[in-house]
């Protein structure tokens, strides 16, 4: 099989029943295959799957993996060059696959890549997860081309080149398989959120590039899983995010060089805590605490040794 396309689903009927169609129709004619995961859903996601789409593959978890389980024992069991990771509320061009396989035969280098993502409602502005492609701000914290912090840029045509990114959205990541093995898919610790981001620096330190293509377009919802300003997703987000730092930092500008920047991050971390309080959000500083807390029994490999990055990364990494 050249390329699969997986879904990890979770409760999310809803959004099978609006794009699972779009989808399973982009795929005719491509040496392809559609893959529903399911997270132990209690809805009727599955009944509807097997109805509906009897040709396309169900492989069924006991219970919720979160984002990293999920798609780590999904890929376990997918035999392809490319594998694609696709949220369920993600509508698609219907030409949308081709050009990603293209340009991945093209450029052996690269790991994985991603497509100009829009949002589903505005489909001339960018969508917050990936937009179009990811980079690392000067503190850890990502961002991406077309959108900084909660400011989306609408499409001007302004990123319609070929790009070379820091990290690939996991909305709609392509990988290869190879590489996804090597690197042993995704972290599980992590649960949810930034793991995508961390398996592409690892990506990165093993040798390989990441990229956007902009010949390949979806449209996204976002927040199907989680709620914006869901504190159990900013607790997801910084404790991942600095569980990142603290792994990849060192083998990326030495050990030394990584402890004085988490230092300075921690600083700024716990200023957080004090605007969030004294502004009434108070869930917020809890779950930032919590995150610095959890962090103490999380099972951190910590990275020493690495290759340079690609060319001019350092320039996209801010954090360097």
């Amino acid at each position: 099989m050249k390329i699969v396309v997986a879904i990890l689903n979770w409760n999310g009927e809803k959004f099978l029943r609006r794009f699972l169609g779009n989808v399973y129709s982009s795929l005719e004619g491509l040496d392809a295959q559609l893959v529903v995961a399911d997270n132990g859903s209690t809805d009727g996601s599955v009944d509807y799957v097997r109805q509906e789409f009897p040709n396309v593959r169900l492989i069924l978890f006991d219970q919720n993996y979160g984002f990293t389980g999920g798609y780590n024992r999904a890929l376990k069991e997918i035999d392809a060059e490319y594998v694609t990771l696709l949220n369920s509320d993600i509508e698609v061009d219907p030409d949308w696959l081709a050009p990603i396989i293209r340009y991945m035969d093209e450029h052996p280098d690269c790991a994985g890549c991603q497509p100009k993502i829009l949002q589903f409602d505005h489909r001339d502005t960018f969508e917050y997860a990936g937009a179009a492609g990811g980079l690392l701000d000067r503190y850890g914290f990502p961002f991406c081309r077309g959108r900084i912090i909660d400011k989306l840029e609408k499409d001007h045509g302004q990123y319609d080149e070929p790009a070379t990114i820091f990290w690939a959205s996991g909305a709609a990541l392509t990988v290869r398989k190879s590489v996804w093995d090597a690197l042993g898919g995704l972290d599980d610790s992590f649960f949810a959120h930034q793991e995508e981001v961390d398996w592409c620096w690892r990506a990165q330190l093993a040798g390989y590039e990441l990229h956007y293509i902009p010949d390949s377009k979806v449209y996204h919802i976002g927040g199907g899983t989680l709620e914006t300003g869901s504190s159990f997703k900013m607790y997801l987000n910084y404790r991942n995010n600095i569980a990142m730092l603290r792994k990849c930092l060192p083998a990326t500008v030495g050990e030394k060089k990584a402890r004085w920047k988490l230092f300075v991050r921690k600083v700024f971390d716990y200023n957080s805590v004090i605007y969030y309080i004294i502004t009434g959000q108070k869930g917020y500083a809890k779950a930032l605490l919590k995150a610095y807390k959890d962090l103490k029994s999380m099972k951190i490999d910590v990275i020493t040794e690495g290759k340079p990055l690609a060319r001019g990364m350092e320039n996209k990494m801010i954090l360097l």
